[in-house]
């Protein structure tokens, strides 16, 4: 980068004044300070643009070293699948259905239907029968029991 010191700068800014004159040095120094921060923000553009492809690659290559992994592991869970298949079919080849239950252990119980219909009331006692019985038809809060059971006061 080009190297200014502070009398670099000063000496810069002495020709301008005299070179420009002291009418149009504040617009040239504002058009100047802006082309500088334009010039700023497009190099800072530049930079991050670069990072986000450098870590892109570094993504990608993450990427491959990852699926090369999963291909790995997927690779040797069916040779241990394969194996063990392998070794229950040498296992379980002299067996036979009738011999899978001990006399000792009972079968698995069978599941059978309840035959309930829940949605359908199957029998409802009539209202003649209650009432001759003696059965409560209707409830009563607390405080209508007390009103009702309350001794009267005799005198």
């Amino acid at each position: 980068m080009i190297d200014l010191g502070i009398s670099k700068i000063a000496l810069i800014g002495v020709v301008a004044l005299i070179v420009i004159g002291p009418e149009k040095l504040p617009r040239v120094a504002r058009t100047i300070g802006n082309l500088v921060g334009k010039a700023q923000r497009y190099i800072a553009d530049v930079k991050a643009e670069v990072n986000r492809t450098m870590d892109l690659e570094e993504l990608k290559k993450m990427k491959e070293t990852m699926e090369g992994a999963a291909r790995d592991v997927e690779t040797s869970v069916q040779t241990t699948a394969i194996d063990f298949e392998k070794q229950w079919n040498d296992t379980t080849a002299g067996l036979s259905t009738e011999t899978q239950h001990t006399p000792w252990e009972p079968p698995p119980p069978v599941y059978k239907h309840p035959g309930k219909k829940f949605r359908l009331k199957q029998a409802a006692v009539p209202q003649w029968y209650k009432s001759r019985a003696g059965v409560r038809t209707k409830t009563l809060s607390g405080a209508a029991r007390v009103a009702r059971y309350r001794p009267t006061k005799l005198g």
